[in-house]
């Protein structure tokens, strides 16, 4: 496993099953669903993202997300409240989004 790749550990058999992702000191923890379809927040209310990461080192990260066939639907951008950001799509629709504030 290259050292810069998230570490998958698996808790599906818990009370609340769930999978930590862990990456340098980002952890990550999804649930796992009962078969329900997910609604994203922009279909729910019209914008939004579902999930939004502070990170830096953007232009890396979003060029490793592509190299991984990483849907990206809205590349790195400044936005109009100063975050400098890119957008993916996950599996099931939601939009993840990757910024930092700038100036």
């Amino acid at each position: 496993m290259n050292e810069r790749e998230f570490k998958a550990v698996q808790f599906l058999d818990a009370n609340e099953p769930h999978i930590c992702l862990y990456r340098d000191t980002t952890e990550i923890i999804l649930t796992k669903t009962n078969g329900q379809n997910v609604i994203p927040n922009r279909k729910l209310y019209g914008y939004g993202y579902d999930a939004y990461f502070i990170t830096k080192n953007q232009e890396e990260l979003q060029e490793e997300l592509i190299n991984s066939n990483v849907k990206i639907v809205r590349n790195l951008d400044n936005t109009d409240y100063n975050n400098k950001e890119f957008v993916i799509e996950d599996i099931d629709g939601r939009w993840i989004a990757f910024g930092i504030k700038v100036g």
